[in-house]
């Protein structure tokens, strides 16, 4: 008798992400603390502070992505092993969109003025097609 596939892991006990996050996370606070070195020496600006401080939220922007994927697979999860509730259909409540803009209607005598010239001068512009 074969072996079945071994199930899949939940999300939150991939240690290969978990590894990602960390040393992710762990990069982005150590150029974090390079940046305040380099704020803090003889030639640092304020351009540097502002790295300093950007980092750390890059560091904890990694952290937060883990938990909304790893909140995201479970709500997966529990929409697939739970099939007897009827998936609801999400729909555009009325009003929300902008309404279509209308078309332009030719009763405005001077845009038809306007449109006629404009093909007066393409019928002159372009060279003649039937000769060749």
């Amino acid at each position: 008798m074969p072996a079945s596939p071994p199930p899949d892991r939940p999300a939150h006990r991939r240690p290969a992400l978990i590894a990602l996050v960390i040393v992710a996370a762990l990069a982005c606070l150590a150029l974090g603390w390079w940046q305040w070195e380099r704020f803090e020496s003889s030639s640092g600006t304020g351009q540097n502070l502002g790295y300093a401080l950007q980092w750390p939220l890059f560091a904890g922007f990694v952290v937060f992505a883990y938990f909304r994927f790893v909140r995201l697979e479970r709500d997966d999860e529990e929409a697939a092993a739970a099939p007897s509730q009827p998936s609801a259909t999400r729909e555009i409540p009325a009003g929300f969109l902008p309404e279509r803009p209308a078309a332009a209607r030719d009763d405005d005598p001077e845009l038809a003025a306007y449109n006629s010239y404009l093909a007066e001068l393409n019928r002159s512009a372009s060279p003649d097609r039937s000769a060749g």
